[in-house]
Parts: C-alpha cells; structure tokens; sequence
C-alpha cells in the first residue's frame, strides 16, 4: 500500500503533508497532558519497530502479490487514533529512508492512507463494540479500518490520473479484504495475549 515518490503530483502531495501534520500536531498537544509519558512513549517505540518490520514483511498469496500486515489497528486499539497515527508516521518514515519503501513526497499520503484512516476507523468501530463483545470489536474495527484505507488509496490514486476506478476496485479491494481478514484473526488472538498477561497494558488512556 506504499506510493512511491513520482506518482502524486507535488500540490497534491503538500496538502496530503498538511493534514498529516496537523493530526500530529493535535497528538503533541493532547499528549502533553497525560501523566502515563514513559509507559507510552515505550510502548510506542516497541510499536513503531514492531510495525517497521510487520509492514516490510512479504508474505506469499494467492494473488501472486506480496501481502504487508498493517498493524496499526492493533497499536490503535492499545494506544487510541492519535497514537496510532504517530506511530504509522515514524514506521513509515523509517522504511522511505532506510528501506526504499513509499517516498518522502508521498508520506503524508501514505500516513493519511494507513495511519489517519486506519486509525479513525479502527478506533470508532472498536468502541462502538467493545461493551458488546470484545473479540467482535477486535475483528470488525481491523477489517473495516483496513477497508476505510483501501478507499482512501484509491480515491488517491484516482485523483493522480494514472490508472481508473474499475482497475483499482477489481485489484485492490479483494486483496485487501484478505489481508484484512487475516489481520483481524490476529489481532483478536495478540490483543488477548497482551491484555491478559498485561492489563495495565489495557488500562492506558488512548490518545
């Protein structure tokens, strides 16, 4: 789900930095009013690497396309929307410079397409559900935060001029539903794993 530098025209690509940098700029403010600074400043470190490596990771599918896990609705779920966008913002920054992934030009698309849709999505579908079922808000709140980032990359791409709504709807949708299924599996059996053996994990106020 990277773009890679070159495919967003540079006025496009400076308004997508704009509201990147204005979520992050709400986060900082937010942030700087929580008494609970060392614990999520670690976990956020612990979560951008963890995310670094889970979306540089090619895993074979049946589409003959590389899957990429996100991760993102996981470090959502733990930390809240804000957090998770923060976090998104240095895992991808870290791949454009060290690893060659996505661009510098395009990061503010890339982190609007997988860290402030994702994680808006993620984060309201999951506290819609969570009083009713845990398990249930943990699998809708993926999925759908995966889909809500797919329809953003598309209307993206779309905006680009290079490619039609018909190509993109017919490839990139139903790889993604994969993904997201298998991510939302995931996610429910991690989250469990980390809440139960670490419930003060669970008990940081999401920013």
């Amino acid at each position: 789900m990277h773009i890679p530098d070159g495919l967003i025209p540079m006025d496009q690509a400076i308004i997508y930095w704009i509201i990147t940098l204005i979520v992050l700029s709400i986060f900082f403010v937010r942030v700087s009013k929580k008494v609970d600074m060392e614990k999520r400043l670690v976990l956020t470190a612990v979560l951008t690497a963890a995310t670094v490596v889970a979306t540089a990771v090619s895993i074979p599918s049946p589409f003959g396309i590389p899957m990429h896990f996100f991760l993102i609705p996981l470090v959502v779920i733990i930390l809240g929307p804000l957090n998770g966008t923060l976090v998104c913002f240095l895992a991808l920054l870290t791949q454009a410079i060290f690893l060659g992934m996505g661009g510098v030009t395009t990061l503010g698309a890339n982190v609007l397409v997988m860290g402030v849709s994702i994680s808006l999505v993620t984060s309201f579908i999951y506290d819609l559900f969570k009083n009713i079922n845990d398990r249930l808000a943990i699998f809708l709140s993926t999925i759908l935060g995966i889909l809500a980032a797919t329809l953003v990359q598309i209307v993206i791409l779309i905006l680009t001029e290079t490619t039609s709504l018909e190509v993109l709807l017919a490839s990139l949708l139903p790889f993604y539903l994969v993904v997201a299924f298998i991510e939302a599996f995931i996610n429910i059996v991690v989250l469990e794993l980390i809440f139960n053996t670490r419930p003060d994990i669970a008990g940081i106020e999401k920013v």
